[in-house]
């Protein structure tokens, strides 16, 4: 008997602070204001989608202690928007990043249940840490917690929220004929926990949401990270798209639910990945070069490159040669602001491999940073790139893909308009929505066991 067919989960990635925006194409719209994120978010739903992500900086990027102009634009509050975009949906799920080491148990599950009560059920929670006292300067407690502890917290927040959230039970409340409410268990959302980074007691004031609790995602790629993942996550937001790298993830974060005594359909696998359509593949081709280039301007390529040699290569031409001296491997590093300065833990080798390459391929600086960056991951024609997503998904590479187009808000709609249909003809993705909360697109169970649409009925 042949494998049943997987279905495929999509989402999509409303892009913060970047440089995947192409800002020079007129298409191009704001990534403040709402009417942005609104379309977003209706064509998601649109085409079925399970979630919009929202992506959380607490910071502006810097680098050489000046803001990082070349891609900053900003980023609205997360709940805000998430908030909004819940009264222009009706079943698309609503993920947000919100940061474990800078913020506080019950203000976070307070703000998340609400959520979950404004969408009806469809809040979730990308659960991050952050390990750099750069953005604990905006908080009072700036750069108090060392990076060895950031898990250790986040372990011990995510605990403390899931014991908020259970504070309250479904019957909890009960409705009076009168129109009032009443509480049939008077110790309802009384709380206590006693642990090394909290000591909090008291009264959650937010009844249980639809979900019980919001669905969690983890994004961590370190061996804590993934640990963390397989005992308390509901999803993975990859960054291994490729399908030999994304097969071998796959594999090493599944084969780790057993000993929490979790099933294999308990945490999904869901990479960030790009897209570049056009009629042909060949044309498609194309395209993603032009894209690539449009990406990378000459600057961003020595502020990349800044990255790895921890110098300021201001002076260096970008359609020029590699710098013909060493990185500097101090512990000050001139990038301080920018998250990618932990990508290359041997710059000395990274460097030395790059002039290899550029001497091999006669590329220039910017030339380098194009070949060796980020790649879009379906590139072709709408036929080709629905084929590869089903074939990704079917050989265990993901369970589904988040879509980062490098146009917002529109550049999800061909996508929607001209792949998905495809995917739906063949048998896997669906045509409609069959539950109400994200817990139920997404196949997860409800936290009490039962499954999450009986439950919510």
């Amino acid at each position: 008997m042949s494998k049943p067919l997987k279905q495929i989960h999509l989402a999509a990635h409303f892009p913060g602070v970047n440089n995947t925006t192409v800002w020079s194409d007129p298409r191009a719209g704001s990534h403040i204001e709402f009417s942005s994120f609104a379309h977003f978010a209706r064509t998601a739903e649109r085409a079925r989608f399970d979630f919009l992500f929202l992506a959380e900086g607490l910071r502006l990027r810097e680098q050489g202690g000046k803001i990082y102009d070349l891609d900053v634009v900003g980023r609205p509050d997360t709940f805000t928007v998430l908030s909004a975009l819940a009264a222009v949906t009706d079943r698309l799920g609503l993920t947000g990043t919100i940061n474990s080491t800078f913020n506080e148990p019950y203000e976070v599950a307070r703000q998340f249940a609400t959520l979950d009560h404004l969408s009806g059920g469809r809040a979730a929670w990308n659960v991050v840490t952050s390990w750099d006292a750069f953005t604990g300067e905006n908080f009072r407690r700036g750069g108090f917690l060392p990076e060895e502890e950031r898990y250790s917290r986040a372990k011990e927040f995510l605990t403390t929220a899931h014991e908020l959230f259970d504070s309250w039970r479904g019957d909890d409340i009960v409705a009076d004929p009168a129109g009032g409410v009443f509480l049939r268990d008077a110790k309802a959302g009384a709380f206590v926990h006693e642990g090394r980074h909290f000591d909090i007691h008291g009264r959650f004031n937010v009844p249980r949401g639809p979900q019980g609790r919001p669905v969690i995602f983890q994004a961590g790629d370190s061996e804590e990270g993934r640990e963390f993942a397989a005992a308390e996550a509901d999803a993975i937001f990859s960054r291994y798209a490729a399908l030999d790298t994304g097969r071998a993830f796959y594999t090493d974060v599944k084969s780790r639910l057993a000993k929490y005594g979790r099933r294999h359909d308990q945490l999904l696998i869901l990479p960030a990945a790009s897209f570049v359509l056009a009629d042909t593949d060949a044309e498609a081709e194309q395209l993603a070069k032009e894209v690539r280039r449009l990406q990378v301007s000459g600057a961003t390529a020595l502020k990349h490159l800044e990255f790895v040699w921890n110098r300021d290569l201001s002076g260096y031409d970008p359609d020029g040669p590699l710098p013909d001296i060493d990185p500097d491997v101090s512990a000050d590093h001139v990038a301080r602001g920018r998250a990618q300065v932990r990508m290359y833990r041997d710059p000395l080798a990274t460097a030395r491999e790059w002039r290899e390459l550029a001497a091999a391929n006669n590329w220039s600086i910017r030339d380098l940073v194009i070949e060796t960056g980020n790649r879009q991951t379906f590139v072709g024609s709408p036929a080709t790139v629905a084929r590869t997503i089903n074939e990704y998904v079917q050989s265990d590479a993901a369970d589904g893909f988040i879509l980062v187009p490098h146009l917002t808000p529109g550049g999800l709609d061909e996508f929607a308009d001209r792949v998905v249909p495809l995917l739906q003809e063949q048998g896997v993705f669906r045509t409609e929505y069959e539950g109400t909360t994200l817990r139920d697109h997404l196949g997860l169970d409800h936290p009490d066991g039962a499954p999450s649409e009986q439950v919510a009925s």
